[in-house]
């Protein structure tokens, strides 16, 4: 099968979305599948050869308390129209399809069957705005969707509310293979040392303003803990490095971006893994990426997360922006090695759920049933679950 996984995001910058997509190409590439990623970059992607095709040149856009890098270039059109005609593909897959623009292009010339994945949630969507007449044709492309599935229960009601219909629940995964208990943990930090890891992108929804108060009240108790942050930014980092010489705090380190080939050694020298976002998270896929490599896990009980990890069986819950509250899970955890080893081999087990390699092959049954299906103009309230 021929297939086309389309991006409308920086594809030569990290994030969930970019991260999904290729590791669904890599393994439907395993699966004997012809896959093309469709997508703006802001660099060349030498990785994927001519498995990537590169339309648009990215922008910064604020988009619900975060920044998406996405093309918003208007001479998209005749590029795409060239490449779906040369490529010829059976199916078409698209994430967050109704992304301008290059999304809402793809679906306005694609002639295949269509499917949209729909990762976002919390916050106000860019499509809620707008005018009357640019909603109408919302709805006329969301009509080409002959499929329609969303990486959680959370992220299918974020959408729903605006465009009810049939959803399917294809969630995020991970490769259990790369994130795995057997990987060699980072030396600078294999010291003795407890070290409290936090990942993610430096923005203040994912909650490090609350981790670093915490860890202000965890250090005198435990004298011989760290923080280790990863993850990019710039501007917040500034203001994190500042805030922390600034209370004098010892034993804080920012580390920057993390390559994937690095990551599963930060999470093997982490002794707890933290979130601690404040909301609007659709998946948990740092997570399922500690799970995997044996790890428990202290985050903030909000959808995305609490749908993830099982508070008490894989990690501790904590109500969201609540220092002291967090400072409590990490210091329970952090002085009891036992309960540690429980919790992490669990979260392995349950991390085997959302193997990519399982979750591709469902992924290959769902385009099966469009392509078998008739095309589809409109769909019944009803959602279904494509997990085990």
């Amino acid at each position: 099968m021929k297939i086309a996984l389309v991006s409308p995001y920086d594809f030569a910058h990290p994030g969930g979305v970019v991260n999904h997509i290729s590791c669904l190409e890599q393994q439907l590439t395993r699966m004997g599948h012809e896959v093309k990623i469709i997508a703006p970059a802001s660099k060349a992607i030498s990785t994927l050869g001519d498995r990537f095709i590169p339309i648009g040149k990215p922008r910064l856009v604020p988009v619900s308390g975060s920044i998406a890098r996405i093309t918003l270039s208007p001479w998209l059109s005749s590029r795409i129209k060239a490449v779906l005609d040369r490529e010829k593909f059976d199916i078409t897959h698209l994430h967050e399809p109704l992304m301008p623009m290059l999304c809402t292009n793809v679906l306005r010339h694609s002639q295949t069957p269509n499917v949209g994945t729909f990762h976002a949630s919390g916050g106000k969507p860019w499509y809620s705005f707008g005018t009357p007449i640019g909603k109408l044709l919302l709805k006329k492309w969301i009509r080409k969707l002959d499929g329609k599935t969303a990486v959680s229960q959370v992220a299918m009601q974020y959408v729903s509310k605006h465009f009810p219909g049939d959803y399917t629940i294809t969630p995020n995964g991970v490769d259990c293979g790369h994130f795995s208990p057997e990987v060699t943990p980072m030396e600078e930090f294999n010291d003795g040392k407890l070290n409290i890891l936090f990942i993610g992108r430096l923005e203040k929804r994912k909650g490090l303003d609350y981790l670093l108060e915490a860890y202000k009240q965890i250090k005198p108790e435990i004298p011989d803990s760290r923080l280790i942050v990863v993850g990019p930014g710039i501007r917040l980092r500034n203001k994190y490095e500042k805030r922390v010489k600034r209370g004098r705090l010892e034993d804080v380190v920012f580390t920057g971006y993390a390559t994937y080939r690095d990551l599963p050694r930060y999470y093997k020298t982490a002794d707890v893994v933290c979130c601690p976002a404040t909301g609007q998270e659709s998946f948990g896929i740092v997570l399922i990426e500690a799970m995997a490599v044996g790890k428990p896990i202290v985050a903030s009980d909000i959808p995305g997360y609490n749908n993830v990890v099982t508070h008490g069986t894989e990690g501790l819950l904590i109500p969201p922006r609540n220092a002291a509250k967090l400072a409590e899970a990490l210091t329970s955890l952090l002085t009891d090695e036992s309960l540690r080893q429980q919790m992490g081999t669990r979260g392995r087990a349950e991390a085997q759920k959302y193997d990519w390699e399982h979750l591709a092959r469902n992924m290959m049954n769902y385009y099966l049933g469009v392509l078998n299906a008739p095309r589809r103009k409109e769909e019944s309230p009803k959602t279904e679950a494509l997990l085990v």
